[in-house]
């Protein structure tokens, strides 16, 4: 039995240690919004938030978080969808197929929660997810203007 703190809450998961984070969330939390995309963490559709930092939780063994440790999922970054991110993304269309956008909101946040006005050139390097749609345009627009609404 692991404790971890999910999205504010600690919760007990009847779970191997082994078993990647993504598939805690999903299969025994019931937190779909995060997606399987590649399973070894390149594509980023699984990107989660660990203490800030955003991680691809289909590599994240359970054992390797604590309860000490705060993750947030998609369905924890804001419950109305007011973060300037999830704003900025309905604002713009961002999405074309979706699929692949939770994980692209959480690099997003991620990173303008250490960086508010980052640069194209730094967008490209700290988000660093797939979208199959090619949607990068209007996420680095996205992304600008959420950094306006200080995210």
């Amino acid at each position: 039995m692991a404790r971890i703190n999910i999205n504010g809450q600690t919760v007990e998961v009847d779970a191997d240690g082994a078993t990647p984070l993504l598939w805690v969330l999903r299969e025994y939390l019931d937190l779909t919004g995060t997606k399987f995309g590649c399973g070894v963490g390149e594509c980023g559709a699984c990107t989660v938030h660990v203490n800030g930092e955003a991680v691809r939780s289909c590599v994240v063994p359970l054992e390797s978080v604590s309860e000490s440790d705060a993750v947030v999922s998609i369905e924890g970054l804001s419950q109305d969808g007011t973060h300037p991110i999830q704003k900025a993304w309905l604002e713009l269309d961002v999405p074309q197929c979706g699929y692949c956008q939770p994980g692209m909101i959480m690099a997003a946040s991620a990173l303008l929660a250490k960086n508010p006005t980052p640069t194209d050139k730094e967008i490209d390097e700290q988000v660093t997810n797939i979208c199959r749609c090619g949607t990068y345009n209007r996420v680095r627009a996205g992304i600008h203007r959420a950094a306006g609404e200080k995210a």
